[in-house]
């Protein structure tokens, strides 16, 4: 099991944090042990390290003023959105308070005309989306969970549509953040470019709380496309499917979305979303524009398919079909838990360059079976980034060391093929030992930055930094 870093608790400081912080914030301070415990990490297999209290944040204000208590006395502060996260971001090694995002969970203000919005970061993006559709726009980054839109901003979250609308790097024009002193910024404007300084706004970006806690987001939003048409497509071997991905991306197809989803993933998805795919490797993708563009795109997909022995293609634009597609390959984290029933899912992901990801992917699977493991993968595949699910009985200690070995390793290649430890989870706790390996002295930069903004380290301690 993955063993969450330790760090020296500050007893004093936080007693006294905690004494002023009741007096000032009242019910919206909570300390269950239940509660707590919700509050740190619960959806892998890194230790649960509760924090010693939740506040309920409604306002920057509010996030300003807990900074500063917990400046003054060196109490740690642990940001939190919906707590989909992966690899222990918000975990409290070394105590503290949580201060939970949820309730700033306000749309501030569309700009349709720009194409942009200012919203709290306690927003869904499911819910953003329901209170943009009837302006006909949308907000493209879509990690599957319903995350928050300053969780995501916070992990630089990325997702299935990530190959045609980028990631949350891309999507995010301005942050307002509340820096480790309690001091409140705006990172940059609503416009569209600036060479106006450094660029604060991507520097907070994948900061993973460790730099400041964002309190307000602005986004791009895109136009709801005139047509949508998703398409599946059938394949000999992983190897075969990968090829085709390559293909897509070089011919320049305008691809909004290409999933990779291996034939364990498949058996899966048939039984649990009552699915007919024949069990092989399939690509799972979504074609975005007008009429003519989306049965264009459909009709050459089909084409480079073939040339990979790309069997029992089908394309549709009827909604439902697509929403029954869709729906299957967002369920199918939990359809894995009927290949192993009993066990734990442990989500990894990484990423590689694009030509690499035929033989990063059938090397997971190579690996996984010398090991005696069940790891299904799916994959953004048009980005190179894959998910391997491991499905582990936690009670066996054995199969445990085997799933630590698995994940080192999938860690440890994906960097030797010129890839990264993680394209959209994070580092959090459970990627920390491969950072160095990945970036080297860069690690050293970002450890200067922290140490410049953050002098105390109360900021998200023991995430991302070896």
């Amino acid at each position: 099991m993955v063993q969450a870093t330790g760090l020296a608790r500050n007893e004093d400081g936080i007693a006294a944090a905690l004494g002023i912080l009741k007096q000032q914030f009242g019910e919206q301070l909570q300390t269950g042990a239940s509660i707590r415990e919700q509050h740190a990490h619960t959806t892998t297999w890194i230790v649960n390290q509760p924090p010693d209290a939740v506040i309920f944040a409604r306002s920057t204000q509010d996030v300003s003023d807990v900074v500063k208590v917990c400046a003054a006395h060196r109490v740690p502060i642990i940001p939190f959105g919906a707590g989909t996260s992966l690899e222990g971001h918000v975990n409290a090694p070394a105590g503290g308070i949580s201060i939970d995002m949820s309730q700033m969970n306000k749309v501030l203000e569309v700009n349709a005309g720009d194409l942009d919005c200012r919203v709290q970061p306690g927003v869904t993006r499911m819910a953003l989306n329901t209170h943009l559709r009837d302006q006909g726009l949308f907000f493209p980054i879509d990690p599957g969970a319903d995350a928050s839109i300053g969780g995501m901003s916070a992990t630089r979250a990325s997702g299935t549509n990530a190959v045609r609308y980028g990631t949350m790097k891309d999507n995010v024009l301005s942050l307002e953040v509340v820096m480790p002193n309690g001091e409140v910024i705006r990172t940059a404007s609503r416009a569209r470019k600036s060479s106006a300084g450094y660029d604060l706004t991507r520097l907070m970006v994948g900061s993973e709380g460790t730099l400041g806690i964002i309190t307000e987001v602005t986004l791009r939003l895109q136009g709801i496309p005139e047509a949508i048409s998703a398409a599946s497509c059938s394949f000999p071997t992983v190897e075969a499917a990968c090829q085709t991905v390559m293909a897509v991306i070089q011919y320049g197809l305008p691809v909004a979305r290409i999933e990779l989803l291996d034939a364990l993933v498949v058996k899966a998805v048939n039984g649990y979303s009552k699915l007919t795919l024949p069990e092989t490797p399939l690509l799972l993708l979504e074609f975005h524009g007008s009429d003519a563009g989306v049965s264009e795109q459909a009709e050459t997909f089909g084409t480079l398919a073939e040339e990979f022995g790309g069997t029992g293609y089908a394309a549709t634009t009827t909604v439902e079909e697509r929403t029954k597609l869709w729906q299957a390959r967002h369920d199918a984290y939990w359809a894995m838990f009927t290949l192993r029933p009993g066990c734990k899912a442990v989500a990894t992901d990484v990423c590689v360059p694009i030509s690499k990801l035929a033989e990063a992917v059938g090397g997971a699977n190579d690996k996984a079976a010398e090991l005696g493991l069940l790891a299904p993968i799916v994959g953004h595949a048009g980005d190179g980034n894959f998910h391997a699910s491991v499905l582990v009985d936690m009670d066996d200690a054995e199969d445990v060391s085997r799933a630590e070995t698995y994940v080192s390793w999938l860690n440890q290649n994906a960097i030797s093929l010129g890839g990264t430890c993680t394209g959209e989870h994070g580092i959090g706790q459970g990627k920390r030992p491969y950072l160095v390996k990945e970036l080297g002295g860069a690690v050293g930069v970002m450890e200067t930055i922290k140490a410049a903004l953050d002098p105390d380290g109360i900021m998200n301690p023991g995430k991302i930094l070896p």
